[in-house]
């Protein structure tokens, strides 16, 4: 175990300290950092509220059982719910996906909340409320805090040899009050402290907020073993869907074969018949009907190509999953990095999904997020097709029903597959996708 611990914190460390050129530029830590501050102010404010709000649970659960405060239960869960719904939009807003846990499957509806001690002990979304206030009133409130206190401290003490020799002896500390520094030596060991502590900040700004909305994320989304049912119904109403798209693209096949190739066909049929009718009687004009039917059955041809290209990328099987996906990155006007390891190709479907996915990832690049590069990582674990796409553009990107991304996740559902979209405001975009390959 302490090995495995050991291992976690260099990998940890290597992860954080590794050289901007790699990772990112100070603009970019020093606006990161500013933003996990802002957010984990917000974020210490609801835990001071959620702080207020244990012994008033306590005090209101004692009343209960007294059997003088059951009127109580009601507002008083109502307003953990209030609480946790603004956790929840916070932790949206990070770009963290978070579905209510008081939704009924199917509806558009709401269920209310517990009012009795059976209802709250019963239902799962209340309880998993209830803890995460018992976190949030004291690790969310902590991490907020130290978000707070380490830029305050890195300017206080980078400043401090400004304006040391000003104050009263008594308050010429460093580091909120763990060191003294009444030389002009100490003032500029002050100064040092306070360039480490920013360096910290900006190291560990975004990984403190990450910590502080853990609890969050695991807690204020629906129950992953009570949702069975639900997941049953999407995969069902996913599978209708898919049989839908399919019957409309068969009739478009059919539209496309019998308006375009089929009539042309009965043309090159007719054309032969007349000529054969003047082949002996007019050769030169049997020979420019032929012609005619030469160029008739090319045509003919052309569409028939087109069609079968719009069936399945043909690239897909010119070059395989690899080449198909490096075409898309150099017709992109935004650069893009191609990463691809899948040493055993993937069944059909399952590449023209990654495929897609690709592609209208990069379409939503290009026409929407500003960004000025682009990465795309595809590799096979197992059974399972993993695909990734980022750009460092300014994120905020939604899920709206007619949005591209929208119809990523459907073709995605409907191989019984795994799409997130993790994209805060101010960027980055991330979109990640899991198909099943299959054995």
């Amino acid at each position: 175990m302490a090995g495995e611990g050991s291992g976690r914190l260099r990998s940890f460390l290597r992860e954080t300290l590794r050289p901007t050129d790699e990772k990112t530029d100070l603009r970019s830590l020093l606006l990161a950092s500013l933003r996990a501050t802002g957010y984990g102010l917000v974020g210490a404010g609801f835990g001071i509220l959620a702080l207020y709000s244990i012994p008033i649970m306590l005090l209101v659960g004692v009343l209960a059982l007294l059997g003088v405060g059951r009127p109580l239960l009601g507002p008083t869960m109502r307003w953990v719910r209030i609480l946790s719904d603004l956790e929840r939009r916070r932790l949206r807003r990070l770009g963290h996906v978070l579905d209510s846990p008081y939704a009924i499957p199917g509806t558009s509806e709401e269920t209310e909340t517990g009012t009795t001690f059976r209802e709250i002990a019963t239902d799962p979304a209340a309880r998993r409320d209830l803890s995460w206030l018992l976190l949030h009133g004291t690790w969310g409130l902590i991490i907020g805090a130290l978000l707070f206190q380490m830029p305050y401290t890195s300017v206080h003490d980078v400043t401090y040899p400004l304006w040391w020799y000003f104050v009263p002896d008594s308050e010429q500390s460093l580091l909120n009050g763990l060191l003294a520094a009444q030389t002009p030596s100490g003032a500029l060991l002050g100064c040092a402290t306070g360039i480490a502590v920013f360096a910290l900040w900006l190291l560990f700004g975004p990984k403190l907020l990450d910590l502080q909305a853990r609890p969050g994320v695991n807690l204020l989304g629906p129950d992953p073993d009570a949702d069975l049912s639900e997941r049953v119904a999407r995969l069902t109403a996913t599978r209708a869907a898919a049989l839908d798209a399919h019957a409309i693209e068969l009739r478009r096949i059919e539209r496309a074969l019998h308006d375009g190739a089929q009539n042309r066909i009965v043309g090159v049929a007719v054309l032969i018949g007349a000529a054969r009718r003047e082949i002996t009687r007019n050769p030169e004009r049997a020979d420019e009907i032929l012609g005619r039917a030469q160029d008739t059955t090319e045509d003919a041809l052309a569409e028939l190509r087109a069609v079968v290209r719009s069936i399945l990328p043909p690239v897909l099987e010119d070059r395989g999953l690899t080449g198909a996906l490096s075409a898309l990155a150099s017709d992109c006007p935004v650069p893009c990095k191609v990463t691809v390891d899948v040493p055993v190709r993937c069944p059909a479907s399952v590449e023209a999904t990654a495929y897609f996915v690709v592609a209208e990832s990069l379409t939503n690049v290009a026409k929407h997020s500003r960004a000025t590069k682009a990465e795309i990582e595809v590799r096979r674990k197992g059974n399972t097709l993993l695909v990734a796409v980022t750009d460092d553009g300014r994120g905020g990107a939604e899920l709206d029903a007619g949005s591209g991304l929208a119809g990523i996740v459907r073709r995605v559902e409907a191989l019984d597959g795994g799409a997130t979209v993790h994209s805060p405001v101010g960027g980055p975009t991330e979109i990640r996708v899991e198909l099943p390959c299959g054995s």
